[in-house]
């Protein structure tokens, strides 16, 4: 059984070819595929967070404004860049977002992508410290992050405070009980995903790998979550954890996807290279639903996940987006045991 959801870059392009003309649009659009998707049936809505892009960059607003207007669906993150994020202040918002939905936030987190600007994170005030890297400072953020979630006081309370104080020291309010067993880690090699593992994290495992060992995608990817439920049996956490992976799925089943994607047909691993190494990403599943549903069950990565996050092509518009995960789910879930 899975979790389905999708997970949208929140592109937009003032263009004929776009149906999502502005950021006013990418974030109303985000909320309204989360409706929809909910009325389909599908289990989570996941957004991506690029900073200096035309792009969702700003989640916790999308999120608290997403969960006022769901009931049941997930709502998350893959991922939000910690180099960028003061912990504090962000385990505010998410704690407001999380009660706002009832208890419903999934935060992927992570080191972040390779950015639009040289060292971003520098223009949003946080320096790695001399002698670390940023990748360093993004997991410093990390475990202050975390410790903050879970809800014990740590700082000194003023004795002239301007409204009275509980007794001891406080925590960061508002504190949403059960987010930090939420918390997912984005991790693009098999060393991240131990890491993630002992931090007690949930493990996103990326849409590309910065490892390539000339195996197709999937089974470097089912190593990698291998690797990462051994870390977590080792660390004797005592929860499961939860792993998702992220695929594109168009079932062709009218005439408008065969337009749109009949040329992915075919599609095929792709190997590159980014920051100094060399990466592989996964294809593009496309076809008619027989078709589909014979190549899904070989990919052991999809298999070993609990969820799976369907990345849409926002730009097309909710109606077009709502269809893609409803026919995954009507059309592919049933066949391959998934539902």
């Amino acid at each position: 059984m899975k979790n389905i959801g999708f997970l949208s870059f929140g592109h937009w392009a003032d263009s004929p070819h776009s149906r999502v003309r502005s950021a006013k649009d990418a974030l109303l659009q985000s909320i309204d595929l989360a409706v929809a998707a909910e009325e389909v049936g599908a289990n989570g809505a996941y957004y991506r967070v690029h900073h200096f892009a035309q792009q969702l960059a700003s989640p916790f607003p999308l999120l608290a404004a997403a969960g006022a207007r769901t009931s049941t669906i997930e709502l998350g993150t893959a991922v939000i860049d910690m180099r960028y994020e003061n912990p504090l202040y962000m385990a505010e918002d998410a704690g407001a977002a999380d009660l706002i939905s009832g208890g419903r936030l999934q935060l992927g987190i992570s080191r972040g992508s390779p950015e639009q600007v040289i060292d971003g994170y520098r223009y949003f005030g946080h320096e790695p410290p001399e002698g670390s890297t940023d990748a360093d400072m993004a997991r410093d953020h990390t475990r202050a992050f975390l410790d903050v979630l879970r809800g014990e006081g740590f700082a000194e309370p003023n004795p002239r405070p301007m409204f009275p104080n509980p007794p001891g020291l406080l925590r960061v309010e508002p504190h949403s009980a059960g987010l930090r067993d939420r918390i997912w880690w984005g991790a693009s090699t098999r060393a991240t995903a131990e890491w993630a593992a002992r931090q007690g994290m949930n493990l996103q495992s990326s849409t590309l790998l910065l490892e390539d060992t000339g195996v197709p995608f999937h089974q470097i990817q089912a190593e990698q979550i291998q690797k990462y439920r051994d870390a977590w049996k080792a660390a004797g956490h005592e929860r499961e954890p939860r792993v998702s992976v992220s695929r594109s799925i168009f079932p062709i089943v009218t005439d408008l996807d065969k337009e749109l994607f009949w040329r992915e047909r075919h599609s095929t691993d792709q190997v590159g290279h980014l920051d100094g190494g060399n990466a592989r990403f996964g294809k593009t599943y496309a076809g008619e639903p027989d078709k589909l549903i014979a190549e899904l069950a070989e990919d052991e990565a999809i298999a070993a996940a609990d969820t799976l996050l369907l990345t849409v092509p926002n730009q097309l518009g909710v109606d077009y987006n709502a269809h893609v995960i409803e026919s995954v789910i009507t059309h592919l879930a049933p066949e391959l045991g998934w539902r």
